[in-house]
């Protein structure tokens, strides 16, 4: 079995890719650009399976390619971290140890820095290293910068970054890498993608797929966030507040209950639930721009209660006029 067979919907991707291998020429720098939970990081697997493997990759299981790729000494697979107490954790280490994310993970210099030490060493068993990076957009200007210079001169090596959209990344950076596009599903692609991973019931549940817009893995990820949430504060934040005081209740609430990245995942919800309410002209006016504005302060690090104690104000204040 080929290990491209395993992506739904993304066959300009895999056709890409494909006939780097074949054709043996293989870039220096891979560009996976497109939505979330479209099948980018799943590529990037598939890819290094046929790459470090080839035809020995057919003849193993799904568990024995996994086990080996997560111990090949030619692959560095890099991920956002969050910094507590001077320790960087990955988003299931924290969740694991429960620890409060006030902002976002992201891409850290030393970070970068680890890349370069990775790569100044020959491959060990693959004829190349390979090295992943998710996220690649909240890689922050000294981070960038700093990897731009190995991007510049990788050796043997190929580095692949997973962004949303070029916008999201330095152009130094896109120029440097070859662009390998990825897009939204149809519903029988995603509906293919849920029942594959067992999560079937999602297809029960239209507002989840709304959000979702063609996108399998934002599905499970709205999904999972709707099971985290007590439903007593889903039902309140789906109501603007009619007074000062239940916005200010309502922000703390908020901030009790959820964290930085569970917060930025609530604007985009509440977004789209407001919308349809204005379309359907239960509320006089849309807050869409508030509540991007919050998303935006959320990023920036700003202190996540005030941020929604001055959104859900704004949005109370607009209601009453």
């Amino acid at each position: 079995m080929n290990a491209f067979e395993r992506l739904v919907g993304q066959s300009q991707a895999v056709e890409l890719l494909g006939q780097a291998i074949a054709q043996n020429r293989i870039a220096p720098g891979y560009l996976f650009v497109g939505p979330d939970g479209v099948g980018r990081s799943l590529a990037a697997k598939c890819f290094t399976e046929e790459l470090f493997y080839g035809t020995e990759a057919k003849q193993k299981s799904t568990i024995q390619k996994r086990l080996q790729l997560s111990n090949h000494p030619d692959l560095l697979w890099v991920e956002p971290t969050y910094l507590h107490n001077g320790v960087r954790l990955s988003a299931a280490e924290a969740a694991e140890k429960g620890v409060k994310r006030k902002a976002p993970p992201q891409i850290r210099l030393e970070q970068v820095r680890e890349i370069a030490q990775f790569l100044s060493r020959p491959p060990l068993e693959a004829s190349r290293s390979l090295i992943v990076i998710e996220q690649a957009e909240t890689m922050a200007e000294g981070a960038a910068n700093a990897l731009l210079k190995t991007l510049e001169e990788p050796g043997q090596a190929t580095i692949i970054l997973i962004a949303p959209a070029i916008e999201s990344l330095l152009p130094t950076l896109v120029s440097r890498c070859q662009r390998i596009p990825f897009y939204r599903l149809d519903s029988s692609g995603v509906e293919i993608v849920l029942r594959r991973n067992k999560y079937s019931e999602i297809l029960q549940h239209p507002e989840v797929l709304e959000l979702a817009g063609g996108s399998p893995g934002e599905a499970i990820a709205s999904w999972q966030q709707l099971q985290a949430i007590s439903p007593e504060l889903l039902t309140a934040v789906k109501q603007i507040p009619k007074t000062l005081r239940q916005a200010l209740e309502l922000a703390r609430d908020i901030d009790k209950s959820l964290d930085t990245e569970a917060q930025l995942w609530l604007v985009d919800y509440l977004q789209h639930c407001y919308w349809k309410q204005f379309l359907k002209g239960q509320i006089r006016e849309s807050p869409l721009e508030k509540l991007e504005k919050a998303k935006r302060c959320l990023l920036s690090y700003a202190q996540p209660r005030l941020v929604w104690e001055v959104t859900l104000m704004g949005m109370c204040q607009s209601a009453t006029l």
